[in-house]
């Protein structure tokens, strides 16, 4: 058996430059862990600010990032009590230490991939379902015949939102930066999209046209996110999960990061009252420590019974920075996996 693996490390957060492919050797499998050998792994926004240093939850230190990953069971630690088996595909979530050709993660933390998914797509399902599906059911209160609002819509979690607020009988509509994500969200089935111009808040006027809007899910931040939380009607809710605004390069533009923070939205309780809307605002990365919401929410995804995550740009493991530049262009479709020799 190997007992190496190669890893994307970088020895402290700051700049994405810094990570680096080395090989390291393979540690004792603990005994409540099971060994997965990595065939994909799903890249988020989460890693670039962990990289960065502009992430709440940012290991001291060097550190491996990546939260989510697909493979193959290859071991059991002597004390896990699991019905997974050696030899069984899987999905999971790790918190930090994705980018990796192996994992060791508690049992708990991994599902089944459905037969008819291929790794990449695995890969692309635990932690984008899981942002969607904790601010969609838990925080929001989606119910059949509400009408949600959903920003970046053609992104992993963006998408998988709109499918999940279809699945629960609710109206979704769509915000995209451009003509070309409007018309892939059309061929997916979704006909109430926005591309956001200079005037979003006379579009999303226009568009819901009296109706009432009753949820919206925000990863952007700024302005746009402002005018969304305008638009709700009386009892309707912002969830916050992202600020995809303060996205950095290689490094914090530091002076650019202050003025979007002295400039971010700011919300009066005492107006809140008033007009009955509510804010929330959520990050994935402190759902492991609630160890059984956070099973809950993995079969709760499970549940839904979706189609598989759309994998709109794979690379392989050796690209990891054209991957994660990808992803940090805004220019991505989809979800963008790194992928092994599945062979």
């Amino acid at each position: 058996m190997n007992q190496a693996r190669k890893v994307w490390r970088t020895g402290k957060a700051g700049a994405i430059s810094n990570l680096t492919l080395v090989e390291e050797a393979l540690p004792e499998l603990a005994d409540d862990r099971i060994r997965v050998e990595v065939k994909s792994v799903g890249l988020n926004f989460a890693d670039i600010f962990a990289l960065t240093g502009l992430y709440s939850a940012t290991p001291e230190g060097s550190f491996i990032p990546g939260l989510e990953f697909a493979g193959v069971v290859s071991a059991l630690g002597s004390s896990v009590q699991t019905d997974l088996k050696v030899g069984d595909r899987v999905y999971g979530c790790t918190r930090f230490g994705g980018y990796a050709t192996v994992v060791d993660v508690p049992p708990q933390h991994c599902r089944r991939i459905p037969q008819s998914w291929s790794f990449a797509e695995g890969a692309a399902f635990p932690a984008q379902s899981l942002t969607a599906c904790y601010a969609l059911h838990n925080l929001a209160a989606v119910k059949p015949g509400h009408r949600v609002l959903i920003q970046s819509a053609a992104g992993g979690v963006g998408l998988q939102a709109m499918r999940m607020v279809r699945k629960m009988g609710a109206i979704p509509i769509g915000t995209v930066s451009s003509g070309s994500k409007r018309d892939f969200l059309a061929g997916q089935g979704f006909d109430e999209v926005i591309v956001r111009g200079t005037n979003f808040a006379g579009q999303l006027t226009a568009q819901l046209a009296g109706r009432a809007l009753h949820a919206v899910l925000d990863g952007i931040g700024g302005k746009i996110q402002k005018q969304s939380f305008a638009a709700l009607a009386p009892t309707g809710r912002l969830v916050v999960f992202g600020a995809a605004e303060f996205t950095p390069g290689d490094k914090p533009h530091w002076l650019k990061a202050a003025w979007l923070y002295l400039k971010r939205p700011r919300y009066d309780v005492m107006d809140m009252i008033s007009s009955n809307r509510s804010v929330l605002a959520f990050n994935l990365i402190w759902l492991w420590q609630e160890q059984a919401l956070f099973e809950a929410l993995l079969d709760g995804c499970a549940e839904l019974d979706l189609p598989a995550p759309h994998v709109g740009h794979e690379f392989d493991f050796a690209e990891a920075h054209e991957a994660i530049e990808k992803l940090r262009s805004g220019s991505s479709i989809g979800k963008v996996v790194l992928t092994l020799d599945t062979g």
